[in-house]
């Protein structure tokens, strides 16, 4: 069985909070870039017949992918990249919108990016890949519903 991810704060506004701690305890990009990565190698294991086109997240830079489950009206994800630092990307924007329900996934916009200094740390591509990611996973909200 896959294994989703499971959230450790009980709200999306929470997990921005705890991500937002989590980065400013280190004093420079490189070693937030390093916190990062570590949080994509503890990301559950993606399954590799999901790593196709129709999981496959458009606007990415590196291979990006993305499945959902429902369970008691939330929505658990998982998701895996091909580059390390994406794979930690990956586990920050899962942390914020895995094991919520749709109207809270909805009601968290990809801003949090942007005011964590997530956006504007990142290169342009990498930047847009992941707000390409917030955007597959309100997508998949919005049909789920």
């Amino acid at each position: 069985m896959t294994e989703y991810f499971q959230p450790q704060e009980d709200t999306p506004g929470a997990a921005i909070e705890a991500i937002g701690e989590d980065l400013a305890m280190f004093d420079d990009w490189m070693d937030r870039y390093e916190f990062i990565i570590e949080l994509g190698r503890k990301l559950p294991a993606y399954p590799a017949e999901w790593q196709n086109e129709a999981h496959r997240v458009q606007g990415c830079q590196s291979q990006v992918w993305l499945a959902a489950h429902e369970d008691g009206g939330k929505l658990y994800f998982t998701g895996a990249s091909d580059a390390a630092i994406v794979s930690g990307l990956v586990a920050l924007v899962l942390r914020v919108y895995s094991g919520r329900t749709r109207q809270e996934i909805l009601a968290t916009p990809a801003q949090f990016l942007r005011d964590l200094g997530l956006i504007g740390a990142l290169s342009t591509n990498r930047g847009n890949g992941v707000a390409a990611m917030v955007e597959r996973i309100q997508g998949m909200a919005r049909a789920a519903a």
